[in-house]
């Protein structure tokens, strides 16, 4: 059987979901993403040398402040309260990259899973701007939905 799309309206054509019929419950979500840089910009970053500033705490307010933002940023999603958004950024040196995992959550009619991208999404890309003068081969890598509660599709925990 075919899943119905509720993004589409009867003519086929794009409209947001009206979720007013929903119920109101806490949801959750995590995502990551990976950005892949060379030892140069490694070590700026580890060392707090890059001449912009503190690329890990920079990076971890402009996804906070990113997730807030969402729904301004993809067409069609709702503006929806988020209690909680939490960005962490870790330097993984054997595999040359600055990992990035976002926690969201909220009280709410529809999921938190694009905010808690949004997150990490932005964070990836404060991270090549910020190092893109030392190298501009930085590669942001793998983003995607760790996990996510709630709502009516229930619970989803990416395998490995």
């Amino acid at each position: 059987m075919k899943k119905k799309l509720s993004h589409v309206d009867g003519n086929g054509k794009a409209n947001m979901v009206d979720v007013s019929g929903k119920e109101i419950n806490i949801r959750t979500a995590e995502a990551y993403a990976e950005v892949n840089v060379s030892e140069e910009v490694f070590d700026a970053v580890k060392n707090n040398e890059v001449s912009k500033g503190d690329v890990l705490s920079i990076a971890k307010f402009a996804g906070i402040q990113a997730a807030k933002k969402t729904s301004e940023l993809i067409p069609l999603c709702h503006n929806i309260f988020i209690s909680k958004i939490d960005v962490e950024l870790k330097l993984n040196r054997k595999k040359k990259t600055i990992e990035i995992k976002s926690f969201a959550k909220t009280n709410a009619q529809t999921g938190i899973e694009m905010e808690a991208l949004t997150a990490v999404s932005i964070a990836a890309l404060t991270v090549y701007d910020m190092c893109k003068a030392i190298d501009k081969s930085t590669v942001i890598g793998e983003i995607k939905l760790l996990s996510k509660t709630g709502g009516k599709s229930g619970k989803f925990i990416r395998g490995k």
